[in-house]
């Protein structure tokens, strides 16, 4: 016999969300939608991201109200503010109609509205996604990467960083980390503070990807990246980051790159030392596993002992690296 936690957990893995939400007046973004999550944005602005948790629960995240998410019964109550009884009534109604009817016996959504289906995920991942979605694109004068890091505004107003350099709500920078998947983690960033998204994994960071690209730059960190960009760049140069030593699946996230990039250079712009030739080594391992005379590894390091690319450009305009501002935002 069913009980009253039988039917709600049905509701939580049998209804599709993004289906329902498409007949609230949702529409999935396909644009910043993938395989495992879904983006569905109202006409109010109001937006979403939906995902199906391993244990087969389809749940959501608000990118504006961080007290809005949890699964198909918490979307129905926050929206209609009906008790539990009425919601268990409304979505009864909804798995019994026929595919062709929705509850009230209109037309259902049109499919191109909403996610057919969606592929299991961790629910945390879900949440660091929405809140990801709900972040800004950094400003060019941004006081900790111009200030305290000597990062160049032009550089950072270049197309090839946009999207790829964020704010939070505290005024950190933030660094989207992606896998073959998607956003899977980000890194936070200000003076004297450094953390990383609570449930979220290293991945690796990158720029932008161009048709023209003919070498691909990586480094141990963001800030490395775009000093070495600064130093050496070009318009024809993707970036890539590992956010320090390497995990069991960026590896094959490099390599990923590397055959992408086809033909061209590959430059490890590591740091002077021996967490450089580390990192530097299995990046040329990776060069000559792609077994093709159209790759060409390189490493490049700052000359002195011990510095990083961020300390050869700091050096280069003149800085010693002291400045003590803006203090950091960690929250």
């Amino acid at each position: 016999m069913n009980t009253r936690y039988d039917e709600l957990d049905d509701f939580k893995t049998s209804i599709n969300l993004t289906e329902l939400m498409a007949s609230f007046g949702y529409g999935i973004d396909r644009k910043v939608s993938s395989r495992n999550s879904a983006v569905m944005v109202h006409p109010d602005g109001d937006k979403l991201v939906v995902a199906r948790g391993r244990d087969g629960h389809w749940v959501y995240f608000s990118v504006r109200d961080d007290r809005d998410h949890g699964s198909v019964i918490d979307f129905v109550q926050h929206r209609t503010r009906e008790n539990l009884g009425h919601t268990r009534k409304r979505l009864r109604q909804w798995l019994n109609t026929p595919t062709s009817l929705t509850a009230h016996a209109g037309p259902r959504p049109d499919p191109l509205t909403y996610a057919s289906a969606l592929e299991p995920i961790a629910r945390d991942l879900a949440q660091v996604r929405a809140r990801i979605a709900g972040m800004e694109p950094i400003q060019p004068d941004h006081p900790y990467l111009v200030q305290v890091r000597r990062i160049p505004p032009a550089l950072l107003a270049q197309e090839r960083f946009a999207g790829c350099l964020l704010l939070d709500q505290r005024g950190n920078v933030v660094f989207p980390h992606e896998d073959g998947d998607g956003v899977c983690g980000y890194e936070l960033k200000n003076n004297r503070f450094t953390g990383f998204a609570p449930g979220g994994v290293k991945g690796l960071w990158g720029s932008q990807k161009t048709e023209r690209d003919d070498a691909l730059v990586i480094a141990e960190s963001v800030i490395d990246a775009l000093s070495y960009a600064a130093l050496r760049g070009s318009q024809s140069i993707r970036y890539l980051s590992t956010a320090g030593r390497l995990n069991d699946t960026q590896p094959g996230l490099i390599r990923a790159a590397i055959e992408e990039l086809g033909e061209g250079r590959v430059i490890a712009a590591v740091d002077h030392d021996a967490g450089g030739d580390e990192l530097a080594q299995v990046i040329e391992t990776l060069c000559l596993e792609h077994r093709s005379p159209q790759i060409a590894f390189e490493r490049h390091s700052p000359p002195n002992t011990g510095e990083d690319w961020n300390d050869a450009l700091r050096a280069s305009v003149g800085d010693s690296g002291q400045n003590q501002s803006p203090q950091p935002n960690s929250g």
